[in-house]
């Protein structure tokens, strides 16, 4: 793999799904794995907050994408405070699926880091720790024909669903490089939607400028070690979810409904 060629597959023009109010609605799809496959598009999604599908014309994009099932990553404060997708509006399966019960600005636990990436590190490893059964769930629900296409997401897109997304795509044998860049991709989402809720939002955009930076940012870099500690601590990331309660039916059927030849 070149860097014109990872760059290429990253920045393919079904990668973004294109909205007003949400920034961060990116299509798995397109990227090679291992034994040759290719990850489907229009089949699995990651996203950002999904609550503020509010506008007519990101309502018709989303239908479009005639998604069958929708998983909710958020805690239930957020989803008090800000709401959840537009159920009354596109009809979907809705799992929420909590993966920790506070936010790391919410905690008391969040330990004070000030470097981004030894942060991220700290931040990814207790949600696996804390949140491993949820991931587990999300995979397991990802993993039925009946709930796919389908979304995950969380506030940002970023931490809940970034680790969601790393354990899927490895799963199914794309390499920690695409993995990783596709974590990254986020950077650019967050300055898109600071931009959009300092233009239409003032409460978003206080909160998203004032809270601690480390908390906003997207390192490659944190996500490799993520992925390092799950491989040297139990083989690979297929023994990881096995240990946690997934079956082998059900990763293969994940892998089935997710490559294509």
């Amino acid at each position: 793999m070149t860097s014109d060629q990872l760059a290429a597959t990253l920045g393919h023009p079904k990668r973004l799904v294109e909205m007003e109010r949400v920034h961060n609605f990116r299509d798995l799809g397109g990227y090679p794995t291992a034994s040759g496959a290719t990850t489907k598009w229009g089949t699995l999604y990651r996203a950002d907050g999904l609550h503020r599908l509010r506008s007519d014309s990101d309502i018709e994009i989303v239908e479009a994408l005639k998604l069958k099932s929708v998983i909710d990553l958020r805690t239930k404060r957020e989803q008090r405070e800000q709401g959840i997708f537009p159920l009354e509006q596109i009809e979907v399966d809705f799992h929420h699926v909590s993966i920790v019960d506070a936010t790391w600005s919410d905690s008391k636990e969040t330990p004070q880091i000030d470097d981004p990436v030894e942060f991220l590190i700290w931040g990814y490893r207790d949600l696996l720790e804390i949140g491993a059964d949820k991931f587990a769930l999300a995979i397991r629900i990802l993993s039925e024909r009946s709930n796919v296409p389908a979304v995950f997401h969380c506030a940002a897109g970023k931490d809940r669903t970034g680790v969601l997304a790393a354990l899927i795509l490895s799963l199914v044998g794309v390499s920690n490089e695409y993995i990783c860049a596709d974590y990254g991709l986020t950077k650019r989402a967050i300055e898109r939607t600071i931009a959009w809720a300092k233009e239409h939002h003032s409460d978003m955009a206080k909160r998203w400028t004032t809270i601690n930076p480390v908390y906003l940012a997207a390192e490659p870099e944190a996500m490799r070690v993520i992925l390092d500690d799950i491989s040297i601590a139990h083989g690979s990331v297929a023994n990881y979810v096995r240990s946690l309660g997934v079956t082998d039916a059900e990763i293969t059927s994940l892998s089935a409904l997710l490559l294509e030849q």
